[in-house]
């Protein structure tokens, strides 16, 4: 049975069974490929997308319970427009291998649509269950603050 998924400002037919996460959805049918699957238990954040503007773990949740437009990191910015995120951990080179970078951001960009102005335990609270095994926890940090100040 096809279903309609608004998906970076665009509907998409999928096909789908309901049960099916919305992580493999994203990747297999429509070629997404930032939402990264990482360890399917909704621990890592690897996967993490905007289901409305709520940050979201898409190996977790089945497609069949999306009702709110999707928005993944291909869809927060573009190459010629980046995010104030994206540009930020551009230029504190806040990835290593990249693995995390998409949850990062998409985790970070919830809490400052609902932060302007996050307090670092805030911040560190919100991006405590995203996993980084390379270590760039503290350039990741970094990122997020310049792009507050950016955008203040």
């Amino acid at each position: 049975m096809a279903r309609t998924l608004i998906v970076n400002g665009k509907p998409h037919e999928v096909a789908a069974a309901p049960d099916t996460p919305l992580l493999y959805v994203l990747r297999n049918e429509l070629g997404l490929h930032g939402p990264k699957f990482g360890c399917g238990l909704a621990q890592c954040g690897a996967c993490t997308v905007h289901v409305g503007d709520k940050a979201t773990r898409s190996c977790a949740v089945p497609v069949g319970r999306i009702e709110a437009p999707v928005t993944t990191i291909e869809g927060l910015g573009t190459p010629e427009r980046p995010h104030p995120l994206q540009a930020a951990f551009i230029a504190e080179q806040a990835a290593q291998c990249g693995y995390c970078t998409s949850g990062m951001v998409m985790t970070a960009a919830a809490l400052l649509k609902e932060v302007a102005r996050p307090t670092d335990a805030q911040l560190r609270a919100a991006l405590d269950g995203n996993l980084c095994r390379c270590g760039a926890h503290l350039r990741i940090l970094r990122a997020v603050r310049r792009a507050v100040r950016a955008a203040t």
